[in-house]
C-alpha cells in the first residue's frame, strides 16, 4: 500500500486539519484530570513537530470516549491539550467547541506555528452518522487533513472519511509507521512467521486468523480464544469463559464461532498450516488452582491461563521464529497467579533476534505490566483498525491516502 506522506506535498504556511488519534481514557489525580496513557500522543510528536517546522497553522481534531451526542466534563480535550503542550513544550490553545462561529473566528486569527486543540467531535450526533454537512463544517477554514488517527481508520464518522470528500488528505508520520510496520506481516514476512492470538473474544479475531493462515507459518492459540479452538476439538471445557455463540439482533443473524474454530482448523489442515492449541491450562474453582491436561476440565472449574507444558512449546516456537506477531495475552494476566503463560511468551519475545509485533489494550497493557515496551520491534496503538487491516479488510479512512 503506497500512501500520499507529508513529502510529497507543500506544506509551508498551510492551516492543517490534523486528525489525531487521541481517544484516551483520564483518570482523577488529586482532583485533576489526566490521561491514563500517553503513548498516543507521544505516537504524533513527529509528525506536530514536521508540522511546526514547516510554520503550519495545525488545528487537532479527535474524539474521546463515547459521549452519545451529549458533554461530557470527563471526555473533553482539555487534558489532551495539556499533555501535548508538555510533550512539545509548545503552546497548544484549546476551544470548547469543533465546529460554530467561535470556532471559525479562532482559526481565522492563527499564526504560523500555532495549534488550536478543537473539542471532542463525539459530543455531536453527526460525528457518529457522518453527516456530510457536519464534515463540511469541520474542514472549514482548513486547506489540507494530515491524518494520523489509525486507530479510527476502520470507523465510517464525519471526523474520519466524512472529512476526507472535502479536503485532500495525505497520511502523518504515525500512520505511516502503522501501515508500513503491518503490510510487512501481510507482503514479507521474515520467516518463519508464527501469530499468537489470544484474549477473550474469538469474534474480533476470526477474520484475522483466516487471513494471517495463507500468510504465516503458525498460528499459537491462548487465552479464551483456546477454549473456542477447544471445544471445537471436542474437548470439556467446564465452567470457562466461552464466546461460542452470537447473536445480531439487528440483522437477527446468530453466529456459532465453534463452527468458525472448526473451518479454521479444516483450512490450516489443507494448507499444511499448524494451528497449535494448548495442551495443559492452568485452571481454578475461586478457591484453588491446578494444571491439567486440556483433555477435560472439570465441572465448576475454569481456565485462566495456559499451562507449563504449553508455554515451553509455545516459547520454543516464537524463538526460533523470525517473525512474531501478538495480539491478546494468554490468560488473566491481571491476577498473578494466571500471568505466567503470558510472561513466558513475553520473555520469548524479547529474548528472539526476529522481529516482534503487538497489537490492542490489553496487550499493551500485559507488556508494560511485566517488561519494558522498548523490546519490541513495533507497537500498534490500535486494536479493530489493526485486526481489520490484517483481515484484509479495506479501511475506510485510509481509502484517499492511498495513492
Amino acid at each position: 500500500m503506497r500512501l500520499k506522506i507529508l513529502e510529497s506535498v507543500d506544506l509551508k504556511n498551510k492551516t492543517i486539519l490534523y486528525r489525531a488519534p487521541y481517544d484516551i481514557g483520564v483518570k482523577e489525580v488529586d482532583g485533576v484530570l489526566e490521561l491514563a496513557d500517553d503513548m498516543r500522543i507521544k505516537a504524533t510528536l513527529p509528525t506536530l513537530r514536521y508540522l511546526l517546522k514547516e510554520n503550519c497553522k495545525i488545528v487537532i481534531l479527535t474524539y474521546v470516549g463515547r459521549p452519545d451526542g451529549h458533554v461530557v466534563e470527563q471526555l473533553r480535550t482539555t487534558p489532551h491539550a495539556k499533555k501535548l503542550s508538555e510533550f512539545l513544550n509548545h503552546p497548544v490553545d484549546k476551544i470548547d467547541d469543533c465546529i460554530g462561529p467561535k470556532v471559525d473566528n479562532k482559526i481565522s486569527h492563527m499564526q504560523s506555528g500555532d495549534i488550536l486543540m478543537l473539542e471532542n467531535v463525539r459530543f455531536y450526533n453527526e460525528e457518529m452518522i457522518d453527516d456530510d454537512i457536519f464534515a463540511q463544517k469541520l474542514c472549514r477554514g482548513k486547506d489540507l487533513i494530515v491524518f494520523d488517527g489509525f486507530p479510527q481508520a476502520h470507523r465510517i464518522h464525519a471526523s474520519t472519511s466524512g472529512i476526507e470528500r472535502h479536503l485532500p488528505a495525505v497520511a502523518g508520520l504515525y500512520l505511516q509507521r502503522e501501515v508500513e510496520m503491518l503490510s510487512t506481516l501481510l507482503e514479507n514476512p521474515q520467516r518463519p512467521f508464527t501469530v499468537i492470538i489470544g484474549g477473550a473474544k474469538i469474534s474480533d479475531k476470526v477474520d484475522v486468523i483466516h487471513n494471517l493462515l495463507d500468510i504465516a507459518d503458525t498460528v499459537l492459540v491462548g487465552g479464551a480464544v483456546a477454549n473456542v479452538f477447544l471445544k471445537a476439538q471436542g474437548r470439556v471445557s467446564g465452567f470457562s469463559f466461552l464466546e461460542d455463540v452470537f447473536v445480531d439482533e439487528k440483522k437477527r443473524k446468530k453466529k456459532d464461532w465453534v463452527q468458525d474454530a472448526q473451518d479454521i482448523l479444516k483450512q490450516a489442515q489443507s494448507l499444511g498450516k499448524k494451528i497449535i492449541t494448548p495442551v495443559d491450562l492452568v485452571i481454578s474453582d475461586g478457591l484453588s488452582t491446578k494444571i491439567i491436561t486440556t483433555e477435560e476440565i472439570p465441572i465448576g472449574w475454569m481456565a485462566l491461563d495456559i499451562g507449563s507444558e504449553t508455554q515451553k512449546s509455545f516459547s520454543d516456537i516464537i524463538m526460533q521464529s523470525k517473525t512474531v506477531f501478538l495480539a491478546g495475552p494468554m490468560g488473566k494476566f491481571e491476577d498473578e497467579k494466571f500471568a505466567q503463560g503470558s510472561q513466558a511468551i513475553l520473555t520469548a519475545m524479547k529474548e528472539t533476534t526476529g522481529e516482534t509485533i503487538i497489537a490492542g489494550g490489553d496487550t499493551i497493557s500485559m507488556a508494560r505490566q511485566y517488561g519494558n515496551l522498548e523490546n519490541y520491534s513495533h507497537i500498534s496503538l490500535a486494536a479493530g483498525a489493526t485486526l481489520e487491516f490484517l483481515a484484509g479488510k479495506e479501511l475506510p479512512a485510509l481509502k484517499m491516502l492511498v495513492e
